[in-house]
């Protein structure tokens, strides 16, 4: 007997609120509906800016202290939860299971407990220009904060708006993906068991064009957070600007790998094909396009390829599975397109989708999103997959002779979030780090993150950084008290 779909509601000063109009979210494992969110319009947003706007009087005067004990209350409640918040993740998204039990669940975790201990940092500074008059400095929050978040990390990426945001003063109106709304929603649940004051974190589920564009130029908005695609987030800075509104904005990548002759290989291909094709290659992080010296270039492409298709690809609870569906029948296809572009390009797919046998899978996945892991070679920089966002489980190969040469060719598209560097030699990747136009370089390893370092991108991948001490400066305005005594 099939379940009906779960019914989520609005969570908006301290009540979960139900809308008549519904959207349907699909099991992307199944393709069938297995929750219906809400399709909230500008109504319902202003009932939780309103709500946020009130909380806001109240929690931004609470002591840094007690809004510390509530961020840890929430973490702790996580985290007794670790588990069914990762089956929950693992059902609407696609992800393989051990991976949202291993990384997104307890990165949620984290993301409070880390911004709790963060404010411990002094936030004021002072000095005496002349005798007799003192200068001090007061950090402030700004009010009601617009925090939209993406489907393929949806609770890691949501908290990580959440939790910055509540613990320096502001009040927040979440609007999560419609595509992955249920973690969203049992995290209201956490809140409300923690006993946060109603209004200080709402949930708003819905469209982007519809509850999300309601949300960001509403006018008691004053700060929008948002992760996603670079057209999207060109479009919120552009709703935005007019009003001069503080935005973040973390978006599209293409990223690069750099493998230099002297790499050790043995760690660099396991290392890239996690970096090309973990959670589908649905991460902002994936290394899409990966760059080998020459006098290797053939030797890594069949140890490249040979362990690619050795990955199982499956439904995300079975044993064993590397890698489960894309999200979306929209990405789906969108991958598909690619894939179609790269042979008319005079790309050749080395093996994944189109060339390998059809995934023999269960007759309930039948209608799922799944694609093989997929491997091109033969691609111009200048084509399509070599420059534009696929986010799937696509790469592509292609080889490089001189250092200098590599450098201006991973520079050579319209992104700049990340790239990682393979060699031996550390003034290599020193020097070659040092000149990648990108927010974040690895080197010999592939998504180290520390919350205390700063993650964000240039050019069209975005504007802003997120770590303890940029989210602490972006949710917060200046202040100089000037007295004299």
């Amino acid at each position: 007997m099939v379940s009906p779909p779960l019914h989520l509601r609005n969570y908006i000063g301290g009540h979960f609120v139900d809308v008549p109009a519904r959207l349907e979210s699909r099991d992307p494992s199944t393709g069938q509906v297995t929750v219906t969110v809400p399709d909230s319009d500008r109504g319902h947003v202003d009932e939780a800016v309103k709500a946020a706007a009130e909380a806001f009087k109240s929690w931004s005067k609470l002591p840094v202290q007690q809004r510390t004990d509530y961020c840890l209350k929430i973490a702790a409640i996580l985290e007794s939860r670790l588990d069914e918040f990762a089956e929950a993740e693992s059902r609407d998204q696609g992800k393989p299971v051990w991976l949202a039990r291993a990384v997104d669940a307890p990165r949620a975790v984290l993301n409070f407990r880390a911004y709790a201990e963060s404010l411990n940092h002094e936030l004021m500074t002072s000095n005496t220009p002349t005798p007799g008059v003192l200068n001090y400095t007061l950090r402030q929050p700004v009010g009601v904060v617009a925090a939209i978040s993406p489907w393929n990390l949806p609770i890691y990426l949501l908290t990580f708006k959440i939790a910055p945001a509540i613990m320096t003063g502001n009040t927040v109106v979440c609007k999560p993906s419609e595509f992955t709304s249920v973690t969203a929603y049992k995290l209201a649940e956490v809140i409300q068991e923690a006993g946060v004051p109603a209004g200080v974190v709402n949930m708003v589920f819905g469209s982007g064009p519809g509850a999300g564009e309601a949300l960001v130029t509403h006018p008691e908005v004053k700060l929008v957070s948002f992760t996603g695609s670079t057209a999207v987030g060109r479009h919120i800075n552009q709703l935005c600007a007019p009003h001069f509104k503080k935005v973040s904005l973390e978006m599209g990548g293409k990223n690069a790998a750099v493998v230099f002759g002297d790499a050790d290989l043995t760690e660099a291909i396991p290392t890239l094909i996690r970096a090309a094709f973990v959670n589908s290659g649905q991460v902002c992080l994936c290394a899409s396009r990966v760059y080998v010296h020459s006098d290797i270039y053939e030797q890594f492409v069949e140890l490249f390829v040979k362990e690619t298709r050795s990955k199982k690809v499956g439904p995300p609870c079975s044993e064993g599975v590397f890698m489960g569906p894309v999200n979306n029948r929209v990405q789906f296809e969108k991958v598909k397109r690619y894939l179609e572009i790269a042979r008319d390009e005079g790309g050749v797919i080395r093996c994944g989708e189109t060339v390998d046998p059809p995934l023999n899978l269960p007759e309930e996945n039948a209608e799922g999103y799944f694609l093989q892991p997929t491997v091109i070679t033969g691609l111009s920089d200048g084509s399509r997959c070599m420059q534009e966002e696929i986010f799937g489980p696509v790469t592509c190969l292609t080889p490089f002779d001189s250092e200098e040469e590599v450098i201006s060719r991973v520079n050579s598209t319209q992104y700049g979030l990340c790239a990682s560097v393979w060699s031996s030699s550390l003034s290599t990747v020193h020097r070659v780090s040092e000149q990648l136009q990108v927010g974040t370089v690895w080197n010999n390893c592939w998504l180290v993150r520390s919350l205390d370092m700063p993650f964000g991108g240039i050019k069209l991948s975005g504007i802003g950084a997120e770590s303890t001490r940029e989210s602490i400066e972006f949710y917060t305005n200046w202040k100089t008290v000037c007295v004299k005594f």
